[in-house]
This record gives structure tokens, sequence and C-alpha cells, in this order.
């Protein structure tokens, strides 16, 4: 692998510190950020255990942010590194580092408070977590991913005093998938056992799915891929136009479609998903008026506990 051009990406450590730099490639560039002038920020002190994450919170100004560092192959490790050693320079202690299933995998990775996808993305199975301590009190959490070729890097920072600042490229809206749930997904799929997957994108009559990458695609794909017992089935589900027989073969084709897209394009396992069609037999609104017709033409997520 060719290692990255990288770029230096100010950052305020300390307020009474000098300012210290992050070393980020150069093509990184800054997706989304939100600042507040009072905030909290927990920062884990160990793995997943006994149902809950141990945390050391800190309050001050909070500011987040999420990168992205697209086609570089970095790993979630290579991202963090360097941003560590910074931080270990800087006098900073380091309260935890760890990696996906040493963190505690799913639940940890759902018990942090991070900026939504499409912006921040997080492979539940290949992702790095730092959390350090500085020495005026200033707090930071640092979290790494990669999906595909692309990395993704969310950087939380609250203090006493000064806040941290990071200097860098504005947010870019290309090549962002379109907006959509994925932690609620994901906490209502473990909660209700089926959630509609509300972003696809069908041709009109057709089963061909929308080449456009899908978020909620993005995160069932990590969830399915951080445990290879979980199964689940894609239900097609139609409006009421045409026959029943016609319906239930088209919105089993766009099921297909779905499964199909969840192992080639995010590498699922063809064991963990069946598809079925159960055309308009179960609505979730009347068929009377367009909209309704548009809320049933839709595909759902269902766990498959058998």
């Amino acid at each position: 692998m060719k290692s990255a051009p990288f770029a230096l990406i100010t950052i305020l450590l300390t307020s009474a510190a000098s300012a210290q730099t992050f070393d980020l490639p150069a093509n990184a560039r800054l997706t989304t950020e939100d600042k507040a002038p009072a905030g909290v920020l927990a920062l884990a002190t160990g793995p997943w255990s006994d149902g809950t994450v141990p945390v050391r919170k800190i309050e001050g100004p909070l500011s987040r942010q999420a990168w992205r560092i697209p086609q570089t192959g970095l790993t979630p490790l290579q991202i963090l590194t360097p941003l560590r050693d910074t931080l270990t320079s800087a006098g900073f202690e380091i309260l935890l580092e760890c990696a996906d299933r040493a963190c505690g995998g799913f639940d940890f990775r759902f018990a942090l408070d991070l900026l939504p996808e499409p912006d921040m993305h997080v492979d539940l199975g290949n992702y790095q977590y730092l959390a350090a301590l500085g020495p005026d009190g200033t707090g930071i959490t640092l979290v790494a991913s990669q999906n595909a070729a692309t990395g993704y890097l969310h950087i939380a920072r609250v203090g006493p005093g000064q806040a941290p600042e990071v200097q860098g490229p504005q947010p870019q809206a290309e090549d962002v998938p379109p907006p959509a749930t994925t932690i609620p997904l994901i906490n209502r799929l473990a909660q209700d056992g089926h959630v509609p997957l509300d972003d696809l994108e069908f041709a009109t009559g057709s089963s061909d799915l929308a080449p456009t990458g899908f978020s909620s695609l993005i995160a069932l794909g990590s969830w399915l891929n951080a445990d290879v017992e979980r199964r689940v089935i894609l239900v097609g589900h139609s409006d009421n136009v045409g026959n029943l027989d016609r319906n239930i073969a088209l919105s089993e084709s766009r099921a297909a479609s779905v499964v199909t897209r969840l192992i080639q394009a995010h590498g699922v396992a063809s064991g963990q998903l069946r598809a079925k069609g159960i055309g308009f037999l179960a609505p979730r609104a009347s068929n009377a008026t367009p909209e309704g017709r548009a809320l049933n033409r839709r595909v759902e997520v269902v766990l498959d506990e058998n």
C-alpha cells in the first residue's frame, strides 16, 4: 500500500500550551461539525462490561467533528497512531485505547455519542477508540473506522478552559450518501424486531435498486458483519395497484435486490440473509391516497430468530 501524503491540521490541545498539530492525510475533509459553549463529554475509561461502559465525564465548551479520508486504504489504527503520539507529546494521559471487539463491539460503539451517519460511519468490526485527558482537564475522544478504502475519523473535544479547535477544509457535500437513520435503525430493529429501510430507491415498477450508497444498508451491513450469527429477512411490500400475484413477485424481487447489494457491496454472508415478498398484504398506511401508497412501497428488515 502506498503511503498517503499528510497535511498538518492545527489543534489547540490545552489552553496553556502552544498549538500542536495533528497529521491527517492531505485529502482528509471535514464533513460536519457542531459546537456548544457548554456541554458534557463522556470519556470511556474501560470496555463494555456488565451492561455499561465506565466513563469519566468532563464539562466545558464542546465541539465534535467528523472527517472523511477517501481512497487511502489506511486502517483505523494507522489513522489514530500519529494523533495519539501528538496527544502524549502534549502531556495528555491516555485513559483508554481499544479496538472493536476488545472495546465491546456493537454495545460499546452504540454507547458512544457520535455525529450520525452518513457523515461519521463506524464499521462495527473495524474501528479504534481512544480517550485522553489533558494536563488542564481538557478531554478528547477519537474514533477511527474504515469502510472499503475510505477512512472515517470522529474528534470530540471538551475543556474547562478554551475548547480545542481543529482548522481544516470546510464540509463538502459531494459523494455523501443521502441522509437516513443508522443508530436509530439498529436500535429500532433490536427493540421492535423489524424496521423499514426508507432511504432505498427503486426505479418505478422495477426491482432494480439505485446504485447510490444507502446509509441504512451501511448500518445494517456493519451490524451483520460484526456477528455472523445474526440473521435477518428482507421483506418486500407494495401498494394495492395491480393484482396480488404480480405485487408479491415484484416485492420479493426488490427484497432480493437488497440481499444482493448487502452481499456484493457490504460483504455480508449469504447465510445471514433471506428475501420474502408479501405484496400489499401488510400496509402501513391507507392505499386510498398517493402518499399512503408511497409509504406502503417499501422493504423492511426483520430479525430472523428461527
